[in-house]
């Protein structure tokens, strides 16, 4: 539940267009609802500024149409993650708008109150066409967020003029999002451009040697550019909330408020 839905069931009560027994009724599944094979964090807005967000690998389509319902119920915003075509469809045919991004893998049902829009701009940058997928899954997020984001793909290293051809685009974003395969190099050399945060992202994109992402981790945990942070293989949607906690930072006014 978003705190402007609990503010506006408030406001009934005082103003006498809702009894408390309603409300109590309404307030009944907080913090938390209980549907037995998983327990919903209705408090999730209220804590972090948005709602719990749905991993759909493992879970069977029926669980995670069950618990996205009950997440819409509320009036959140839903963000459904790693969901293979069978779950989108099955999202898609349960929400008339629900929003399916079918290369990130991700699903979106927009809630009553849409995030805030923030001032700041969020680029996702990627090495190569194979990594798209998880650059994708981080720009849905961000922008499902309340960000402004941008996207600079297909500029890894072994072309590295195809990176400094828009090395102008790095010093008009808040935070850099860099999503790269293989080697794991192309973060440290933005890296090494800029004096922003920067978010590695490694992807199990490569060969044998890559070991599935791990060549990539490591390399992006040892770069030699300062400040470069980096989260899990294929965790685009980890970058994206990481980012968007950046961005809401330098979006804040003296006063407090997000802008």
């Amino acid at each position: 539940m978003t705190p402007e839905r609990i503010q506006a069931l408030l406001e009934a009560v005082k103003s006498g267009q809702t009894d408390v027994q309603e409300a109590m009724q309404t307030l009944a599944h907080l913090p938390f609802e209980d549907l037995g094979f998983a327990r919903i964090d209705h408090h999730r807005a209220l804590r972090q500024g948005f709602p719990e967000v749905i991993f759909s690998e493992g879970k069977t389509v029926t669980q995670v149409v069950e618990i996205a319902k009950r997440i819409v119920a509320v009036g959140s915003t839903l963000l459904a993650t790693r969901a293979d075509d069978a779950t989108r469809t099955a999202l898609a045919q349960t929400f008339q708008n629900a929003e399916c991004h079918d290369l990130a893998r991700t699903v979106v049902v927009p809630g009553d109150s849409p995030a805030v829009q923030m001032s700041g701009t969020i680029l996702v940058v990627a090495a190569g066409t194979s990594d798209l997928p998880v650059a994708e899954e981080a720009v849905v997020t961000a922008r499902v967020m309340g960000n402004s984001v941008e996207t600079l793909y297909d500029v890894g290293v072994a072309g590295i003029h195809r990176l400094l051809a828009s090395r102008d685009r790095f010093a008009k974003a808040s935070v850099i999002v860099v999503v790269a395969g293989m080697e794991g190099a192309l973060p440290s050399v933005v890296g090494g451009l800029v004096d922003g945060p920067v978010i590695a992202v490694p992807t199990s994109v490569g060969y044998g040697a890559s070991f599935k992402g791990v060549a990539a981790l490591l390399g992006m945990l040892n770069s030699c550019a300062s400040g470069v942070t980096v989260v899990n293989i294929d965790n685009g949607f980890g970058a994206g909330v990481a980012a968007s906690k950046i961005n809401r930072l330098l979006s804040r006014g003296v006063d407090g408020e997000d802008r």
